[in-house]
């Protein structure tokens, strides 16, 4: 029978005995091991390894990330130089035609201007955002990180803010499509059914309006359900004169044809007037009254200064022709009597002190005072 070999070290080990006990004042922690230049050594060999098989991805990330942002901030400010140009061709061709009479549709230039501003300040935020949000998908991309977690997540907090801010949306919304359609401006007066007056300015989410008494209205765009413009096109200026009904039709038409003609040939008001002044007839007749409408278009805005016009000399142009429009003081008949009674108040039969009915108020004498004895 063979017996296995055994090490020198073994047998040394056995022979000695077992290991005496560490005493209680020895750590009993883990081994520290120094490293040595050769661990270092490899460690660094490995380091430089994976850098050389690593620094081309790396390089063609970093060229392709900075290739996608140099793109996008070229693109960026091009295209909002773009927008602004564009912006300020559209303002030099409505100056062209101040002055003309189809600048006098366009209002005034705070109008444009503000206009202007606001159409390339929301084309030029839109643009913005479609280049550098698109910019950033296309770096996360090149990272190779999964955009579809990305692209839920902000689907569903869009969702959210939409239900939550959804007033706010509405009213940004419909302040970018008024002023696109210019449904109207600065300057204009409008009937937008909360609140009526003229625009001082127009905002993406509020318009400001001053109301006839001077108090500034701030509505919301979202809450405009009708708008009426009495500032675009032109307005119709309308007047209604009353006469009593007596009067000759034809010495009136005449008397305020001469009116029309000389009010039309006269400044500003032939500016103002867009058509000649007409005569529609009568409106309506009555027993003592009569009612003859005139009728003239004018420039938007203009309507109340031109009726104003047209009442001041119509009424002046009547009291030299002698025709009295009714409302005024009544003139007293040449074929009529003048009653002289009229004046006389009615006889009182308190006004003799021996009638019965003065002798009937007269105060009852006290006892005392009949019979004389003192009180």
């Amino acid at each position: 029978m063979e017996v296995p070999a055994v090490s020198l070290p073994v047998l040394s080990a056995l022979v000695s005995g077992p290991a005496p006990s560490p005493s209680p004042s020895t750590s009993t922690g883990p081994l520290q091991v120094t490293p040595t230049l050769q661990d270092a050594q490899e460690s660094a060999t490995h380091a430089a390894s994976w850098v050389e098989q690593n620094w081309s991805t790396w390089l063609a990330i970093g060229l392709r990330v900075l290739l996608i942002l140099v793109i996008a901030a070229a693109l960026r400010v091009f295209v909002r130089r773009a927008i602004t140009k564009l912006i300020d061709r559209m303002s030099r061709t409505a100056e062209a035609v101040d002055g003309t009479s189809l600048g006098g549709l366009l209002v005034n230039a705070e109008r444009r201007r503000q206009r202007s501003q606001a159409i390339g300040s929301v084309l030029r935020s839109v643009a913005s955002f479609l280049i550098m949000g698109t910019a950033a998908l296309m770096v996360l991309g090149t990272f190779e990180i999964n955009l579809a977690p990305l692209l839920a997540s902000a689907g569903v907090a869009g969702v959210a803010i939409g239900f939550g801010a959804r007033n706010l949306v509405t009213d940004f919304l419909s302040g970018v499509f008024m002023i696109l359609e210019d449904q109207y401006g600065v300057g204009d007066t409008i009937d937008a059914g909360v609140a009526s007056g003229e625009v001082i300015e127009v905002g993406l989410r509020v318009t400001k309006l001053r109301g006839d008494n001077g108090e500034i209205w701030y509505v919301r765009n979202g809450e405009v359900k009708r708008i009426g413009n009495l500032s675009q096109g032109w307005a119709t200026a309308g007047v209604d004169v009353t006469v009593r009904s007596s009067e000759d039709l034809d010495h009136v038409r005449s008397v305020i044809g001469e009116v029309a003609e000389t009010i039309s040939k006269e400044e500003p008001w032939s500016e103002r007037l867009w058509g000649p002044i007409e005569i529609l007839g009568l409106d309506s007749v009555l027993l003592d009254s009569m009612v003859v409408r005139v009728s003239a278009k004018t420039m938007p805005g203009k309507a109340g200064s031109v009726e104003r016009e047209l009442r001041w000399r119509i009424k002046r142009a009547f009291d030299a022709a002698e025709i009295r429009i009714v409302g005024g003081p009544a003139a007293v008949a040449e074929d009529e009597p003048v009653d002289p009674s009229a004046a006389v108040a009615a006889p009182s039969a308190l006004g003799n002190p021996a009638s019965p009915q003065s002798e009937a108020t007269a105060p009852i004498p006290s006892p005392a005072a009949s019979s004389g004895v003192p009180k």
